[in-house]
């Protein structure tokens, strides 16, 4: 009897102690049952935890282990966490799958399951995170640098290049000051890819731009239309400065190279082409001091057509640009045959 009696004590504490490990385990469990049968079971180390699931982005890890669920044998896919509070499941995670020679598990092969966020690497894997991340760059040059447009900020500076028969008009009376002379334009352009490669691309680029030339004289000049031609008259006060500018919408067509690092990040590029444009505007200033201007409208003789030369050169973030013109900044025998040269960087 007394035997029977400590089976049965014993049983009870055996029972207690299960109904208390399962109520340990529901209490830090969660367990979503849908109508055909399919159940998600999520266990954590206590109710906090599971409450902080909502942090996770679960849709999509589920939905991503739901497509790789053909290519996994025998059906089933798990993840492992490691890592530090798991951080890297946050809602910006990315789940890489991998399968390796002949399905065979370890360094040589098997599916492989890497888990990483954006700029943090979740696995020993260095190099699959490193691909992902290349394929991201050439992805986003792919979908956002084609067509979009981009805006760029052309600054630079001016020079003339005068032949060698001058004609009628002394260079001394024209020679620009190096610094004042200024070129500033904005460029509104898309360059779609005509060949694309992983370590280079062939893309053209074309703008609608509009830009100002300012020659700024160095001597005490300015242009005035004259009967037949520009003359170039003496001021007789004292100045600050002088200067003819330029104002001419231009459309540009440059086709370029680019050469892409194995990190898929642009390193080089380099264009040549050429542009057509009109003359908007043009005026001559003469500044006496800090607030006394003199302004002159006029078309003083110069080329409402205009086309020339470009090319562009990129090293890593810096990018630069030289303009030719082709036709002479003033008309055929009514003013000097000097053509402009412009150059500069483009922001």
């Amino acid at each position: 009897m007394k035997r029977l009696n400590g089976l049965i004590l014993t049983g009870l504490l055996m029972s207690l102690t299960a109904i208390n490990t399962i109520a340990r385990h529901t209490a830090d469990s969660l367990i979503v049952q849908f109508a055909n049968q399919t159940r998600i079971v999520i266990y954590g180390p206590n109710r906090e935890a599971i409450k902080n699931l909502s942090s996770y982005d679960l849709n999509k890890i589920v939905r991503e282990m739901g497509m790789k669920l053909d290519s996994v044998p025998n059906g089933q896919t798990s993840i492992r966490i490691e890592g530090k509070d798991g951080d890297r499941y946050l809602r910006d995670t990315v789940i890489v799958i991998t399968r390796g020679k002949d399905g065979k598990q370890g360094e040589e092969g098997g599916i492989r399951i890497i888990v990483r966020r954006d700029g943090k690497t979740a696995s020993d894997s260095n190099q699959v995170d490193k691909e992902y991340k290349i394929d991201r760059l050439r992805k986003k040059r792919s979908d956002t640098g084609d067509w979009r447009v981009k805006t760029d900020i052309l600054v630079g500076l001016n020079t003339l290049i005068i032949p060698a028969e001058t004609g009628l008009y002394d260079p001394a009376l024209y020679e620009l000051r190096p610094i004042g002379s200024r070129f500033v334009g904005i460029s509104f352009g898309q360059r779609p890819t005509l060949i694309k490669g992983k370590r280079a691309r062939l893309s053209i680029h074309y703008a609608l731009e509009i830009n100002w030339n300012n020659f700024m004289f160095d001597n005490p000049v300015t242009p005035v239309r004259g009967q037949s031609r520009v003359e170039f008259a003496n001021i007789q006060e004292p100045i600050d400065k002088t200067k003819l500018t330029v104002c001419n919408l231009q459309l540009p067509v440059v086709p370029r190279l680019s050469v892409y690092n194995q990190d898929g990040r642009k390193v080089f590029h380099f264009g040549a082409g050429a542009y057509a444009g009109y003359r908007v505007d043009s005026y001559s200033m003469i500044k006496y001091g800090r607030r006394d201007k003199d302004r002159d409208h006029d078309r003083f003789f110069l080329n409402d057509l205009r086309y020339g030369l470009m090319a562009h050169l990129g090293i890593l973030k810096t990018n630069l640009f030289v303009k030719y013109d082709l036709t002479p900044l003033f008309q055929t025998e009514k003013g000097p045959q000097a053509r402009a040269l412009s150059f500069g960087i483009s922001l």
